[in-house]
């Protein structure tokens, strides 16, 4: 039994879809629904048009702050609530924060359809108003303590602290940490995240997804009956911000006491999701790092000069980040294997991909694609993040044709802007206190 097919029709790659119906409630709130009752399953997933990106200098942070504070509970579903009531009756809920919005998603048997709905509506109207100071230090704490788990003592965490503020310059939204830092987090005073969820929280900055075994009548009626009161807020303008002609720095180097083998990571400034060359970079990494027949594992792994080698691109609203990292064998420098990098990307740009290796990396990316639709829930998200970046949940085909449609010139063209010039690159090394200190290099 296919349990894909009642959601993702697919006669063809090209015709890939999700069937879907959309509207807009009066005050903004952005509705999309898919029914399905191949499972007695439903998933609401309401995504947020704020992250990291939105902060301002002082209070970074917030964005991912809110995502634990939402969990803290309002006037009618006080403190634990939230999850005791969800998981009471069998659901789960979860959420993330990226630089670019937040995602919060409920999960359950589809009785729980009018339940999930009701909580999120509630947080959303009634969050800031049950704000305390002891929430606040509460959580506060609980990032801090994120922070240092996740990356000040994790192995080679402390260089993604260090990379958002080296590859774009002071003032623009990418320069600082999703997670924020420990000065701006203590700092936060409890007016200062009611304004934030005042100004971000609101129906027309929000796009709701309910998927899975509904009655479509039914929830729009509960729709417009728990969110159509809540009312509309002026959201501030956000342009969408040029691409960086090159990082801030050009070197970054850290001492890391917790790890034993080096950590290198080239890192350019790229295209904003799906603008033209976002896809091309996607193939490129395959080409150079994805599988064993790849370039650079060949180059680097199959002759033991490397533990590892990866490639990928980032994708953001305003620009992504395209990032080679590699770590090497014992008695082989970073720089050494820099050097061969930079050479298998400079053929790469000067020659193309060859036939054989277009084909196989579309191939794996179609495979990856149509795989990542398989659940419910990445369904559901699917259809928000379109929504938030290209301005319909309607893309799946037009998604999957940016890849098919390129052609070994697109690829050999993305990979020609990849050069030392315009990039960052980044170590780390193994080391003790008594190390030398870091190191930053300038333009």
């Amino acid at each position: 039994m296919n349990l894909l097919l009642p959601m993702v029709a697919m006669s063809s790659a090209q015709d890939l879809s999700i069937a879907h119906e959309q509207y807009q409630l009066d005050n903004g709130l952005n509705v999309i629904l898919v029914e399905d009752h191949s499972l007695p399953k439903v998933v609401i997933n309401l995504w947020y048009g704020v992250g990291s990106k939105d902060e301002v200098a002082g209070r970074t942070g917030f964005a991912h702050l809110f995502e634990h504070l939402m969990f803290m509970g309002t006037t009618r579903l006080p403190d634990s609530g939230f999850d005791d009531l969800m998981e009471g009756y069998g659901g789960w809920n979860n959420a993330w924060t990226s630089e670019d919005a937040t995602d919060y998603y409920d999960v359950g048997p589809s009785n729980l359809a009018t339940t999930f709905l009701w909580m999120e509506a509630d947080r959303m109207e009634g969050l800031a108003q049950a704000m305390t100071q002891e929430k606040l230090d509460l959580q506060r704490e609980v990032v801090r303590n994120e922070r240092r788990q996740s990356y000040e003592n994790a192995p080679y965490g402390q260089v993604w602290l260090e990379m958002p503020s080296a590859l774009y310059p002071e003032g623009h939204p990418y320069a600082h940490s999703v997670i924020g830092s420990h000065e701006d987090l203590e700092a936060a005073q409890t007016q200062d995240v009611v304004d934030f969820f005042n100004a971000w929280y609101v129906p027309n900055n929000a796009s709701l997804v309910v998927a899975g075994d509904i009655d479509v009548q039914a929830t729009k009626a509960e729709i417009e009956r728990l969110f159509g009161g809540i009312p509309a807020v002026p959201v501030a303008a956000r342009a969408r911000l040029p691409v960086p002609d090159k990082p801030a720095k050009d070197l970054v180097e850290v001492t890391d006491t917790s790890v034993e083998v080096p950590l290198s990571i080239l890192a350019w400034n790229t295209a904003g999701a799906f603008q033209p060359g976002d896809a091309e970079l996607d193939l490129v990494g395959g080409v150079l790092a994805r599988g064993r027949s790849s370039r650079l594992y060949r180059r680097l792994v199959d002759t033991g000069i490397a533990l590892e080698v990866s490639a990928s691109q980032y994708s953001q609203l305003h620009s992504s980040i395209f990032m080679v990292d590699f770590k090497p064998a014992e008695g082989h420098t970073v720089e050494e294997l820099e050097a061969i990098v930079l050479e298998e990307i400079a053929t790469l740009a000067a020659e193309g991909p060859t036939a054989e290796e277009l084909e196989r990396v579309l191939n794996g990316y179609e495979l990856a694609f149509v795989q990542g639709l398989e659940s419910l829930d990445a369904r559901a998200s699917a259809l928000n993040r379109y929504q938030y970046l290209v301005g319909t949940p309607d893309y799946l085909a037009q998604d999957l044709a940016r890849y098919r449609s390129a052609t070994a010139q697109d690829i050999q063209g993305a990979a020609a802007a990849l050069v030392r010039d315009n990039a960052c690159i980044f170590h780390v090394f193994p080391g003790g206190d008594d190390e030398a200190p870091a190191t930053e290099g300038g333009e």
